[in-house]
């Protein structure tokens, strides 16, 4: 807030508002959206596949960015009313805990897309051996170490945000990621077409094949959303901490909200897209749907 106070100051850049009622509408859609991707998944036994559990773990981190935005605006209203202060222990605490929660919400959403393609890519190039290499233990002690991870890192950077040493690290890290996870889809689709040839002389490999080839579509779908959703957001952090004095640094600052009103959509189209893409899922859906009338 301070920052967006000064920004106005020395830019001719009007703050964009965004409705407190849209905030909460828009993270209320997104957290109930990717609780049904949960239950779901939970009911019906066929989805109890690395897959379905590492987009699991994608609906948490979606989860809870839309909580720390209903979090956050919740903090400001109490504030604006009088029943908490800006710069009270109390709110500092809370302060830091909501800013923890949105970074690990960040950094789960990173690690478990590149959890996703790690295992599309297994899937497409060792589809004979996927079954031994990539087991329902295995996935879940990638996920219980990339949780480990992402609790400890936001930990640490919410605490010591004030230093630039933390900031640097925490904001190369969402394009090196993302920088990996395009290497690794690269590679995949330029080798998909060989394997397609010699897979293509095994029984139903074709039917397989095509299957493995829309899982890695749909994971391309995810990155694209994502990196239009969190991008905006990951650049005014960087702005605010290295020119917050720039007049066209502080023009961008000003739209704020609009970049925090797209992470929250991000959890909204993320399930949207695992209905779409996922013909199980869709089943399990309606079956929820008809029991529930």
């Amino acid at each position: 807030e301070n920052i967006s106070d000064f920004s106005l100051n020395i830019t001719d850049c009007t703050q964009v508002v965004v409705p407190e009622e849209v905030f909460f509408t828009v993270a209320a859609a997104g957290i109930l959206e990717n609780l049904l991707i949960l239950i779901a998944v939970v009911r019906n036994k066929n989805l109890h596949l690395p897959m379905y559990f590492f987009i699991c773990s994608l609906a948490i981190s979606d989860m809870l960015g839309s909580l720390y935005k209903t979090l956050e605006n919740i903090f400001i209203i109490l504030c604006k009313m009088g029943y908490l202060t800006r710069h009270g222990d109390f709110e500092k605490k809370l302060d830091d805990a909501m800013d923890s929660m949105f970074i690990l919400s960040l950094l789960g959403s990173i690690f478990s897309l590149l959890a996703i393609a790690a295992d599309r890519y297994i899937t497409i190039f060792y589809a004979l051996r996927y079954h031994n290499i990539m087991t329902l233990r295995r996935a879940l002690v990638i996920l219980a170490i990339i949780w480990a991870f992402c609790a400890g890192s936001s930990v640490a950077i919410a605490l010591f945000s004030y230093e630039a040493a933390t900031v640097i690290p925490f904001t190369i890290l969402f394009p090196l990621m993302m920088f990996f996870i395009l290497c690794l889809y690269v590679h995949m689709f330029l080798l998909a077409r060989s394997h397609a040839k010699k897979i293509a002389s095994l029984p139903s490999s074709t039917v397989h094949h095509r299957t493995n080839m829309k899982g890695a579509i749909t994971l391309t779908i995810f990155l694209g959303v994502f990196l239009c959703c969190w991008a905006p957001f990951v650049l005014h952090i960087l702005l605010a901490r290295f020119c917050p004095h720039n007049p066209y640094c502080a023009c961008y600052m000003s739209i704020f909200h609009v970049n925090g009103t797209l992470i929250m959509c991000n959890a909204i189209i993320n399930p949207m897209i695992f209905a779409f893409r996922s013909p199980e899922l869709r089943s399990t859906f309606k079956k929820m749907f008809y029991c529930s009338r």
